[in-house]
């Protein structure tokens, strides 16, 4: 299914205010750096894939620049270049809207889809944008993977589906069944660059990720 055509389910709207705290700072972020996006970031690619990738919220000089969830940052290129690597996109880099790239049956988006002072959503926030999530994680085909890349988006997706977190913990590499269209919730660390400069997150950890991931969709009927 074409990323251009929205079911009548998706009420994503790059126009949403419902935040007032994010609607102030991306009008603030707009008169700084006219040049750029600056709107709520809608998410990139086909519906009914078997990934759905579920990210923070937009970079302030990323995708809050171009308008595309991971592009144009520090975190997109290692996102970017593990997709490709594992099949899930038809290049290993992500520039801009019109940089040709597609993605392979994958589907990214952020638990918060406007950019948030230093980085750090609030929790209303977060529930704000879980109708949006929501839509999200239905079109994900039935038994596909939801890969989290960090804690808040590892929480959002278990309040989206009911579940706890105590239940469902997050850590790098885990790995959950879930009853919601029988999804698995594979969690990672961000893919941030205070968490690679850190090694915390190193490309070996952060592909075998994708690995498991791909070796799912692999056996997927």
């Amino acid at each position: 299914m074409s990323e251009n055509f929205h079911p009548s389910g998706d009420s994503f709207s790059a126009d949403c205010v419902r935040c007032p705290r994010l609607a102030k700072f991306l009008k603030t972020s707009r008169e700084k750096f006219p040049e750029y996006y600056g709107r709520p970031v809608p998410a990139f690619g086909d519906y009914n894939s078997a990934v759905l990738i579920v990210g923070l919220a937009p970079g302030m000089h990323g995708a809050n620049a171009t308008g595309r969830p991971f592009t144009g940052d520090h975190a997109g290129a290692l996102l970017y270049s593990t997709l490709y690597k594992f099949g899930f996109s038809n290049q290993s880099s992500s520039i801009s809207l019109t940089d040709g790239l597609k993605l392979i049956d994958c589907r990214i988006t952020n638990a918060v889809r406007c950019v948030p002072p230093q980085n750090k959503p609030k929790s209303d926030e977060v529930n704000n944008c879980l109708e949006y999530l929501r839509f999200d994680l239905e079109q994900v085909r039935s038994g596909g993977v939801v890969v989290a890349l960090g804690r808040v988006a590892h929480e959002a997706v278990l309040k989206v589906c009911n579940l706890s977190s105590r239940a469902f913990k997050f850590g790098h590499g885990n790995l959950s069944s879930m009853k919601f269209n029988d999804l698995n919730l594979l969690s990672s660390y961000h893919c941030s660059r205070y968490n690679t400069q850190t090694r915390r997150l190193t490309v070996e950890m952060f592909e075998e990720v994708f690995e498991n991931a791909r070796n799912i969709v692999d056996r997927m009927p």
